[in-house]
C-alpha cells in the first residue's frame, strides 16, 4: 500500500476557491479510480497548504490512475481552473508500513 500526497501552495486571497473547486477534481478523480481520501489544510508550517491525500495498493496501480486522470477531457478542461490559483508545490509518496 502507497499513501500519495499531492502538496499546493496556494495564492493567498485563492484558498477558498480552491477548496471549492477540488469538489469537482475529486468526483473526477472517483469516476477514473483516483480516489482522493482526504483534503488537508495547514494549521502550522507554510501558510496556504492544501493537501490532497490518497491511497493505492501500490506504485503501478497509482501510475494507471493518474494517467486515466491527466487524460480525461473534462479534467483538462477543469484542471487549469485550479492550477491558476496555486503558487507551487510537490508530491510526497510513501509506502505504508505499519496500519
Amino acid at each position: 500500500m502507497i499513501v500519495v500526497r499531492d502538496i499546493f501552495h496556494v495564492e493567498p486571497d485563492q484558498m477558498k476557491q480552491a477548496k471549492e473547486l477540488l469538489k469537482k477534481q475529486r468526483e473526477i478523480g472517483q469516476r477514473l479510480g483516483h480516489t482522493i481520501l482526504r483534503v488537508l489544510t495547514d494549521l502550522t508550517g507554510e501558510y496556504y497548504t492544501l493537501i490532497l491525500e490518497s491511497e493505492f495498493k501500490s506504485l503501478a496501480d497509482y501510475e494507471v490512475a493518474l494517467h486515466k486522470v491527466l487524460a480525461d477531457p473534462e479534467f483538462q478542461q477543469h484542471y487549469p481552473k485550479f492550477r491558476s490559483l496555486i503558487r507551487g508545490g510537490r508530491r510526497e509518496i510513501f509506502t505504508v508500513v505499519v496500519e
